[in-house]
């Protein structure tokens, strides 16, 4: 079937008719739990229609002592490091961007960073800690459990966002049934399309990847601001991890109903990493991986057509294609809501023709913070957006470098005829017209590919129009659209600057070719000889930010020297410029100079200090600092230090883990960390707000 989200993809008001009405064909078990995946579930859940300005509740805060599994050494064998007395852990409101920068960056020094080590992750195992190292397991099995346990809160448990059933696909595919339509595919009808399209959609994942969903599912195609993570009611310790994740799910009157482009961007980041992981190759019935060779295939031959004759399923396992076919559906329905109701242009909000955009004709970009207010639908079904109201009309270097940094790396995965590798060659298969359209290259009509890319361009095209300082030669932080033009800030952040440096290089890879490949690589240079030259004090500290014309602050910490760190290293790859990877040399070098504290295996978040206090912005970019520093600057220390503060942080900032590993006794992996069924505080497997340890002097 190709059908509503997964037959027409539309750049356009003009609605492009179906492909193919057929619909797939389930058993009553599997209707079953399609249904539950489209109800509400648990009364947590709520139907409030007005945004709450206050994400938090009560804050909990402990001791750490939940943690405080006992080795020896550091980095030990198994679990934190005992040397290093118990931090005092606050949990208040879940920030959506920092989280899931967080989870981007362990991603990225996980399982790709043990590999680009040397290790084979055919040798790790969650149940072995230590083995074959404290390095391997740590990065291998802990960065990657973590990151993905993110995902799954944020995606599919929690219910922090916007639901799939209000999708702009689905919804446009829905006004296209036939009156009978409504109750096809539930069984029961109520006036609407949209449960029944977006059951077809998830049956057709289903089918695709051999795989049974999960119920009372909250798939969703935008992200709030913020939300309190203390759940409600208790975890089904049986059901909650796959069956059914209804008790996963938080109070929705406790979340913050804005759309934040940060936090939309850092999580499509997020749905990207783990599409292109478990899209990445396929499977057979018996659950058995198989690799893409570019003549094997899902579907019939010569065609896009799934055939359920030839034992090759998408997705490198079942659930691997499952989910990944979510992912991807809830990304490219983000983008398309970007694309046709986020683009504001200074008074309303509205459509991007993104095939003949011109910011020089009218500009319009996407503005930092969305008022959202919701309202109920049919009983049993989720609250739909009922408006939608610009809070904050200001443009974010950080905001359009996470919007940047998530299409680019779609676009990667989609491009049309890369087949450079086994994992293109499976992509192609997703996106040769069945589950998801192909290219207008291929088709003459745009589909994923041109969305992501398309919605790329105007985002560069705004950086140029907005944020560009011709005079500094830099892009500044904030920008505003008035009557009377642009007008810029003049502060450049460090952070913000090397975040823009990461999207840049996604962005120089998809426009090779192009004229724009070498706006991309001048924009790198520019800005990172910025952070050279007036972001640091010419000797490798570097401060949290810079005023033109005024030079820079005094202010200076752990975050701020990461970020030099992490973005130069990546400039350095961008442009060629053996003078950045020097400076980036050097500002690691400074950052465990001032920050490195040896008798604890810590870095200090302010130098000098006694005490540490991380939150998970700074540890995401402390993580991606020290990973560039090992992979891209060569220091061989950077990995084991990353190893020891992971074991005495990470460990003890992680709030809970998915698989029982002995905490009622034992404690197989040493971490200390709860089973989510058993977290006293009944928190989900995230990151605390905030830890903060004391150091000697």
């Amino acid at each position: 079937m190709i059908h509503g989200l997964l037959a027409t993809f539309l750049w356009s008001e003009t609605m492009i008719h179906h492909r193919d009405q057929t619909t797939t064909s389930l058993n009553s078990g599997a209707l079953l739990l399609l249904a539950g995946l489209l109800s509400v579930g648990t009364s947590a859940c709520g139907d409030d229609s007005s945004p709450s300005t206050d994400a938090g509740s009560d804050a909990t805060t402990t001791d750490g002592s939940m943690n405080d599994a006992a080795t020896d050494g550091a980095p030990a064998d198994t679990g934190v490091d005992a040397a290093v007395p118990p931090p005092t852990v606050t949990v208040d409101s879940y920030i959506t961007a920092d989280q899931m920068l967080l989870a981007n960056e362990i991603n990225e020094s996980g399982e790709p960073f043990a590999e680009a080590l040397g290790y084979n992750l055919d040798d790790l195992d969650p149940a072995v800690p230590g083995s074959p190292d404290d390095r391997a397991y740590v990065l291998g099995i802990e960065n990657y459990e973590y990151s993905r346990y993110q995902l799954a809160t944020v995606v599919r448990n929690s219910g922090i966002g916007l639901h799939m059933m209000w999708a702009p696909m689905i919804r446009q595919a829905a006004a296209m049934e036939p009156t009978e339509f409504d109750g096809s595919m539930t069984g029961t009808p109520n006036g609407v399309n949209e449960d029944d399209e977006l059951m077809k959609a998830i049956g057709m994942f289903a089918q695709l990847s051999n795989e049974t969903p999960p119920m009372h599912a909250w798939p969703q195609f935008a992200e709030f601001a913020a939300g309190d993570p203390h759940m409600p009611q208790a975890a089904d310790a049986t059901n909650f991890a796959w069956t059914d994740v209804a008790t996963m799910r938080w109070d929705r009157s406790l979340m913050d109903h804005h759309l934040v482009p940060a936090a939309l961007g850092q999580t499509l980041v997020k749905q990207y990493l783990w599409a292109q992981d478990m899209l990445g190759a396929f499977h057979n019935a018996a659950d058995e991986g198989i690799d893409a060779t570019g003549s094997n295939s899902p579907d019939a031959v010569a065609s896009p057509m799934f055939d359920p004759t030839n034992d090759i399923f998408y997705g490198g396992n079942t659930r691997d294609g499952f989910i990944g076919m979510v992912l991807t559906a809830e990304a490219i329905n983000k983008v398309a809501f970007l694309r046709g109701a986020l683009a504001y242009d200074g008074s309303s909000l509205g459509a991007i023709d993104l095939a003949a955009y011109d910011p020089s004709a009218g500009i319009q970009y996407f503005p930092h913070a969305i008022a959202v207010t919701e309202a109920p639908t049919v009983d049993g079904l989720p609250p739909r957006m009922d408006s939608l109201t610009v809070s904050d009309d200001s443009s974010q270097l950080f905001d359009q470098a996470s919007l940047l940094w998530g299409t680019t790396s779609f676009a990667d995965m989609m491009a049309p005829g890369d087949v450079s590798d086994s994992a293109h060659m499976a992509y192609r298969e997703v996106f040769d017209g069945s589950p998801f359209p192909a290219s207008a290259s291929e088709t003459g009509t745009p589909g994923p590919y041109d969305l992501m890319k398309g919605t790329a361009k105007a985002i560069f095209m705004n950086l140029q129009a907005m944020h560009w300082d011709a005079a500094a030669n830099v892009y500044v932080d904030e920008a505003h659209l008035t009557s009377a033009g642009v007008t810029r800030g003049t502060t450049v952040h460090t952070l913000d600057s090397a975040y823009l440096l990461v999207a840049l290089e996604g962005f120089v890879r998809d426009f090779d070719g192009t004229p724009l490949k070498a706006a991309g690589i001048a924009a790198a240079q520019s800005q990172a000889d910025f952070m050279v030259a007036s972001l640091s004090d010419g000797a490798g500290t570097y401060f949290d930010q810079a005023t033109i014309g005024s030079g820079h602050s005094t202010e200076r910490g752990l975050l701020s020297q990461a970020a030099a760190v992490r973005g130069l290293y990546v400039a350095f790859r961008i442009t060629g410029d053996t003078a950045l990877k020097d400076a980036a040399d050097v500002a690691y070098a400074k950052l465990i100079a001032d920050y490195y504290d040896s008798a604890s295996g810590l870095l200090r978040t302010t130098a000098g200090a006694t005490t540490a206090t991380y939150t998970p912005q700074n540890f995401a970019v402390l993580a991606g600092a020290l990973r560039e520093a090992a992979l891209e600057g060569g220091v061989t220390d950077a990995s084991n230090i990353y190893t020891a503060f992971f074991m005495s942080v990470g460990d003890r900032m992680q709030l809970s883990e998915g698989e029982a590993s002995g905490e009622s006794g034992g404690d197989s992996d040493g971490d200390g960390i709860p089973f989510i069924p058993e977290q006293p505080d009944r928190l989900p497997p995230i990151f605390a707000s905030q830890a903060v340890f004391t150091l000697s002097e």
